[in-house]
């Protein structure tokens, strides 16, 4: 995911973010509230500010089922996670952050078709039956998004057996779309760099 990070970052930097206030790898810890700290991939802090957090996942097959599980879990955890250490004082008097999540899966057979679901005491919600792990993850972005867990979600799919995403790649939602994604996160950009500028003059 290091490409998505690096163009994250570029953008951001035309967008007037100074590429000081970005960080990648390194003192991307942000404190939490159920556990001390918790790694992003991608900070931004202007002035002492928490602007921005994102998060890059992808997944791969075979165990989709599993992997999903886990990927659901821990995207809401970190969400609560960070919106109550925010609520607590813990970035003192940053604005709200925007938050982003992007999650690159692999397009193939298995990813694409349908999954029975058990309900053996309750039914399930009627958009997931024999709904597949790329609808199901479609799906949990944008429950993330009109939950307002996080401030946007891309989905993105892409066959790893042609590894060049400029050609090979998929949006199955136009709301989960990169266009969607950025748009946000660099307007967002465009208001603090702005903010900056005013107090500077």
């Amino acid at each position: 995911m290091d490409g998505f990070s690096k163009t994250i970052s570029r953008l951001l930097i035309e967008a007037g973010i100074g590429e000081i206030n970005i960080f990648q790898r390194v003192c991307v810890e942000l404190p939490g509230f159920f556990r001390p700290t918790k790694e992003w991939d991608l900070v931004v802090v202007v002035d002492g500010n928490l602007i921005a957090a994102i998060e890059l996942k992808s997944q791969i097959g075979p165990s989709f089922g599993n992997n999903f599980n886990n990927r659901t879990e821990e995207a809401l955890g970190t969400a609560m996670d960070i919106w109550t250490a925010y609520r607590e004082g813990a970035f003192h008097t940053s604005p709200a952050p925007w938050l982003g999540y992007l999650l690159l899966l692999e397009d193939c057979p298995e990813s694409r078709r349908s999954v029975r679901v058990r309900e053996p005491h309750f039914p399930v919600f009627a958009e997931f039956i024999g709904a597949s792990y790329a609808r199901r993850y479609e799906l949990f972005c944008r429950k993330l998004v009109r939950e307002r867990q996080y401030n946007s979600a891309c989905f993105i799919t892409a066959d790893r057996k042609n590894l060049n995403l400029s050609e090979n790649y998929g949006e199955p939602a136009k709301d989960l779309s990169t266009n969607q994604f950025l748009s946000g996160l660099l307007s967002h950009a465009a208001s603090v760099s702005k903010v900056k500028t005013n107090r500077s003059d």
